[in-house]
């Protein structure tokens, strides 16, 4: 039975609350078959030793670590500024749950170099395993996703290239469990901006050996790490990355300055923070030439990217499992509602689009396109948003209220659209690698080896001539629908390719139909209204949800 106290009116299984049960309490691996299909294809031979971890990981985040989300949320960071003397400490301190909940995550770190050699031992992808890690991972917690990940590959491959022999050596100390531990932190973005690098105010000289950095940074996540890449305009006008760590090398406290925590809408779990630097010991991150450094810096800026998209797919599929949850436990006009035609109706729909976004994230962290990053992260990080928000519609007025897990979930994705590039960012980005790197080439290639029917592979040329004819043009206005063509094209080309897996192959050729119909075919003047209508759902919840 329930701990609450049976009220006169409780004469119906309707108000049996244990009976709504969402996802948290669940064991998250167990119940995704579109993950174990992933896992089963990328990791290959390496695939039996490897999933006792995930089987381990899928109870650790449906648990504790979604548990302490929920508490982290309630209860956030927040800043001592001065110590009793009226010393300027700037000390973050973070919740109980919040070092429960990293604890959890880091005794089972699938990206620690440790466990990333062990995989490769046993015949199984890391990048494949990380995907996984983080995938869970942001299906409990965004915030947390972030405040682990945040800058840690930049810091570390950076300071390994440029940085003097005993800074790379405290480096080296600090991200001894990989760069997936919560230490790092970018400082890009000014009161002026984060995209326009002219606008850049922070300024540096040099000092020896080092540098001197003073400027003020409007917004930085995970403010209470270790190392810190920051963005500073030189003498010459040029700007450069550098590395700035909490200490100096004499081991005193460094010119670093917290102002004050953001108090933001969601994703409370990272730290995010108003940075003053007041002559910082920094270092550069970059060798001579103009620009050297932020080439760099661009390229892993990709991969986050990446990782913002998972961020993404991770609501999206917490909000379709609540979905479920709720949709099979709540009644309404004599049946549940998942018997209801029109909640069937929205239910089918973003199964779909939920796999289809699962796709394109393990497909972009496995394969590694240039083109690939922005245009998955302006599909995937929308549909976090849009996910959430249909879950809240599905559980009525009561996910618009704070204790069912839902509202947090539309609060935190909606940060996912602006983290690290938003749509209009995203689509210079498009232009950038097509006109500079010829990205689109290797990319339409990959869509023609996916696809598999005639109105996929149509559309994988229809792309092409579309590519064809804005190089004519390079219309920036134009980019937008191009990029979205784009995401739709190569959705549904890989969806079609994992129906050629072995692996489920009738139900994923459903989903792929069923996406392709929705994006890529021509519906006529009726919208598609002409044609009968056939029910997939229990089709598509038998690969959804276990």
């Amino acid at each position: 039975m329930g701990r609450y106290l049976n009220e006169p009116f409780d004469n119906s299984d309707r108000y049996a609350t244990e009976r709504y049960q969402g996802a948290a309490g669940r064991d998250w691996w167990a119940i995704d078959p579109t993950l174990q299909l992933l896992m089963r294809r990328h990791l290959g031979d390496g695939y039996a030793w490897a999933e006792p971890y995930l089987r381990r990981l899928g109870v650790v985040t449906g648990g504790v670590v979604a548990e302490c989300a929920e508490e982290t949320d309630r209860n956030p960071p927040r800043l001592e500024k001065y110590d009793k003397w009226g010393r300027d400490v700037s000390q973050v301190v973070m919740p109980p749950s919040f070092h429960t909940a990293r604890a959890a995550m880091m005794a089972d770190n699938f990206l620690a170099p440790a466990f990333v050699k062990e995989a490769l031992d046993h015949g199984a992808n890391p990048a494949a395993l990380g995907a996984a890690w983080t995938y869970l991972l942001n299906q409990a917690d965004i915030g947390m996703g972030c405040a682990l990940g945040t800058g840690g590959d930049m810091v570390v491959q950076l300071a390994e290239k440029h940085a003097p022999e005993d800074v790379r050596d405290r480096v080296r100390e600090i991200f001894a469990n990989g760069f997936y531990s919560g230490e790092a932190a970018q400082m890009f973005t000014e009161r002026t901006g984060g995209s326009d690098l002219a606008a850049l105010e922070t300024t540096a000289v040099p000092d020896g050996e080092a540098w001197r950095l003073d400027g003020f940074k409007w917004f930085a996540s995970n403010a209470n790490g270790s190392a810190f890449v920051v963005l500073a305009r030189l003498p010459s006008e040029e700007v450069k990355p550098f590395l700035v760590l909490w200490e100096r090398r004499d081991g005193a406290r460094n010119g670093v300055r917290i102002r004050r925590l953001k108090d933001k809408l969601g994703t409370r779990s990272v730290a995010s923070a108003e940075v003053e630097f007041t002559g910082a010991e920094a270092f550069l991150l970059a060798g001579s030439g103009s620009g050297s450094g932020l080439g760099t810096m661009m390229k892993l800026t990709n991969a986050s990217r990446l990782g913002v998209s998972m961020m993404g797919v991770g609501v999206a599929r917490r909000a379709l499992v609540e979905a479920i949850c709720y949709a099979r436990a709540r009644e309404a006009f004599g049946k549940p509602l998942i018997a209801q035609p029109l909640m069937r109706r929205k239910l089918a729909e973003l199964i779909v689009e939920v796999e289809a976004a699962q796709a394109m994230v393990f497909d972009g962290l496995v394969n590694r396109l240039r083109l690939s990053p922005a245009v998955i992260k302006l599909r995937t990080a929308r549909l976090g948003v849009t996910a959430a928000s249909d879950a809240i519609e599905v559980h009525g007025g009561n996910g618009y209220i704070e204790q069912w897990p839902v509202a947090r979930l539309l609060r935190d994705a909606q940060v996912n659209p602006i983290w690290e590039g938003g749509d209009n960012i995203l689509c210079l980005d498009v232009r950038r690698a097509m006109l500079k790197e010829q990205a689109h080439l290797p990319f339409l290639e990959r869509l023609r080896g996916a696809a598999t029917t005639p109105l996929t592979q149509e559309r994988v040329e229809d792309l092409a001539k579309a590519v064809e004819a804005w190089h004519g043009s390079p219309d920036e206005a134009r980019l937008y629908p191009l990029a979205q063509f784009m995401a739709d094209v190569y959705a549904a080309a890989l969806l079609e390719e994992q129906a050629t897996w072995g692996i489920d192959d009738e139900r994923k050729a459903l989903v792929a139909r069923l996406y392709a119909e929705a994006h890529l075919a021509e519906r006529g003047p009726l919208r598609g209204l002409d044609a009968p209508h056939t029910d997939h759902l229990d089709a598509l919840l038998a690969g959804a949800i276990a």
